[in-house]
C-alpha cells in the first residue's frame, strides 16, 4: 500500500479521540483522516468521499450508536461498504461482540487499547506484514 493509512475514528468522546489520533499519527504511515461525535456525522463525512482505509468506532455513541452506523456502513448503497471496520469499546462481553461482528465488525478491541496492538490489527486490515 502507498502513502500513509489513512483512518476514520469515530468515538463521542473527545479526550479518547485526541488520544487515538495521536497515537495514530505519530505512527510511521499511519494517519487519522478524519474524526466524528458519532455515526450520523460519520455517515456525512463518507459521503462527501473522503475515503478511509479502517475506520475505528465505539458503540456507545449519541444520535446514531456504533453498531447501527456499521449496518448502514456494509448496506451496498453507501460508498465504503466494504471498508474494513475495528470496534473499539469500553463493553466486554461476548453478547456486545458477536452483535458487533453481526453488525459488520472486522475486530473488536477493548478500551484501553495499547498502540501496538492497535496498530498490529489495522495493518492486518491493511495487508501489512505483521
Amino acid at each position: 500500500m502507498e502513502g500513509p493509512i489513512q483512518i476514520a475514528l469515530v468515538d463521542d468522546h473527545r479526550l479518547f479521540r485526541s488520544g487515538m489520533a495521536y497515537l495514530i499519527n505519530n505512527f510511521h504511515r499511519y494517519s487519522v483522516l478524519f474524526e466524528a461525535g458519532d455515526g450520523e456525522e460519520m455517515i456525512r463525512k463518507i459521503n462527501s468521499k473522503l475515503k478511509p482505509h479502517v475506520v475505528l468506532l465505539d458503540i456507545n455513541m449519541p444520535k446514531m450508536d456504533g453498531l447501527t452506523f456499521l449496518r448502514s456502513l456494509r448496506r451496498e448503497s453507501l460508498p465504503l461498504a466494504a471498508t474494513p471496520a475495528i470496534v473499539i469499546s469500553t463493553e466486554s462481553s461476548p453478547k456486545d461482540i458477536a452483535a458487533a461482528r453481526a453488525a459488520g465488525a472486522n475486530f473488536y478491541l477493548v478500551k484501553p487499547v495499547a498502540q501496538d496492538t492497535l496498530i498490529r490489527y489495522v495493518g492486518m486490515l491493511c495487508g501489512l506484514p505483521g
